[in-house]
């Protein structure tokens, strides 16, 4: 058993005894599936047709980009392991939160672009880092709270050195 949640929309997805068959919520749905290529497939359910292309996959978040006859959506799946994780209160536990942002390499502070007290997103450049003559910018791996910075511009740093504390 597996549960989609497309677009916000939720659905209990079970598999059939043939391949082709599949239980949505219940109702039976009958599909007729053809690969025509790596990501792209055309399905004919109830006599219409769609047309699905694979966009990305996302397997640490369990989520699949689709393109359905020129529209695009966002399905996240769980299996039964993630249900039981989540009915124990420990699906938490398995998101890869990180504490503190450590700089990779010995270099000097070029930029902080975050404040303590700051709420970040995944992706956010929180600092600039030059070393060897090149700027890198260090990134959020996940939403987070910025607890404390620990260095400021111009600050000389070494590798492993904790640069921004986060929560």
């Amino acid at each position: 058993m597996y549960k989609a949640k497309v677009n916000y929309k939720e659905f209990e997805i079970k598999k059939g005894k043939s391949p082709d068959v599949f239980f949505i919520n219940g109702e039976e749905i009958k599909l007729d599936l053809l690969k025509l290529k790596a990501g792209s497939f055309h399905v004919i359910q109830n006599y219409r047709s769609y047309n699905i292309e694979v966009l990305g996959i996302n397997p640490d978040e369990k989520t699949i980009e689709l393109r359905v006859n020129n529209n695009n959506y966002t399905v996240q799946l769980k299996d039964q392991y993630d249900e039981l994780l989540h009915q124990l209160g420990m699906d938490e536990l398995t998101s890869n939160k990180v504490n503190d942002l450590k700089a990779p390499m010995p270099g000097l502070v070029v930029a902080v672009n975050v404040s303590e007290g700051q709420s970040v997103k995944k992706g956010d450049i929180l600092i600039t880092l030059e070393a060897m003559k090149m700027e890198n910018t260090l990134k959020a791996v996940s939403d987070a709270l910025v607890k404390k910075v620990a260095v400021k511009k111009g600050s000389a740093v070494e590798k492993n050195e904790v640069l921004i504390y986060l929560g």
